[in-house]
């Protein structure tokens, strides 16, 4: 079957959750990717969002994290402060979903502001939760498009923490969690599987080359000596996507 990069993307987060337990999740294309885990390698997984909800079983897709379908089946209900203070930063999230407008070559993430912070171009919508999430999950992974104008040398405001300026700048400063471990996107994967924690090529989706990825990316960019293709979406996972997670094509 034909597939869109964005249900390429998806798919490949969803199999990256494979053999987690925890995970904390947001709306749109996070959710989907863990819903589908769910739905096809890893019917265990809980699902942990932010406004309170851990063990969600949604019986549709939430449209924020404050939809009313989230305690669907839920194991627990309980306030935000509860949950970030007993669940986040008790160490019990095994894996958080993160995205941003801005990433940089360690992985941190800019979600509050282009170009200047008090005369912007654009004002985002801030950390949320996603500052105290990736300083206390024990991995990150980040989903987002490839575009040169998300992956920068420098981000315009430092968001949410990755492994800063790389090394063991996250431990030096004493933050708990690991960091991240993967960045999803429409069009490679990266991971940080390296001494200096720097963001490393690992796999292309089909029809680009290094060169083509290299063209977005602003930094001299590290590729793994075991470079590979990505593997095609497989015609259940895009059924599940088609009929049951996004029928309408919202994100897809």
């Amino acid at each position: 079957m034909e597939y869109t990069p964005s249900e390429l993307m998806i798919i490949n987060a969803s199999r990256a959750l494979e053999g987690s337990h925890v995970v904390f999740v947001g709306v749109g294309l996070p959710n989907i990717a863990c819903n589908l885990a769910r739905r096809s390698h890893s019917p265990e997984i809980e699902l942990v969002y932010e406004s309170g909800v851990f063990g969600a079983n949604p019986a549709r897709l939430p449209l924020s994290i404050g939809d009313p379908t989230l305690v669907s089946g839920a194991k627990s209900v309980t306030s935000m402060t509860d949950l970030f203070m007993y669940y986040l930063q008790g160490g019990l999230v095994d894996v958080a979903l993160l995205g941003g407008a801005q990433i940089d070559r360690f992985g941190n993430l800019n979600t509050t502001v282009i170009r200047d912070y008090y005369h912007p171009k654009v004002r985002l919508p801030g950390s949320g939760g996603a500052c105290e999430i990736a300083i206390n999950a024990k991995k990150i992974f980040m989903i987002m498009r490839l575009k040169g104008r998300a992956f920068v040398d420098k981000l315009d405001f430092l968001t949410s923490p990755g492994h800063l300026d790389g090394g063991d700048a996250r431990q030096r400063a004493g933050l708990p969690g690991d960091g991240p471990a993967l960045v999803i996107t429409d069009r490679a994967l990266f991971d940080f599987d390296n001494p200096d924690r720097e963001m490393t090529l690992i796999e292309i989706a089909p029809g680009e080359t290094v060169d083509s990825i290299q063209a977005d990316i602003p930094w001299p960019l590290r590729v793994s000596p075991n470079l590979k293709e990505m593997t095609p979406p497989h015609i259940s996972e895009l059924e599940i996507i088609r009929q049951q997670l996004d029928p309408e094509g919202m994100y897809r």
